[in-house]
């Protein structure tokens, strides 16, 4: 599910803001260019995530059985393979 840019925008001040309240990080650059960096970040974890949904669609339709989308099997393996993708692409733990 793709985010709008606002909701993108928000995120990435909120993120910061939170950061800095909490005192996790200690601001040495301008806020605009953390907030970028930020935004980019999101933007690359969506387009990841996005990519591995395709493969995995991909997958479950290349089946024999036509499974039905949200059917209890269906989910099942969605799950098992998206896992599986994260996995192979280092983003999850086995």
């Amino acid at each position: 599910m793709m985010l709008s840019e606002e909701k993108i925008t928000h995120l990435t001040h909120v993120l910061l803001k939170g950061l800095i309240d909490k005192e996790a990080i200690d601001v040495k650059d301008e806020e605009g260019k953390i907030r970028r960096e930020i935004k980019r970040i999101i933007l690359n974890e969506l387009k990841v995530g996005e990519d591995i949904d395709s493969a995995v669609r991909k997958k479950l339709q290349s089946f024999s059985r036509k499974l039905s989308e949200g059917s209890p099997e269906w989910e099942v393996l969605y799950k098992k393979f998206f896992r599986e993708e994260e996995t192979k692409r280092g983003r999850a733990s086995g």
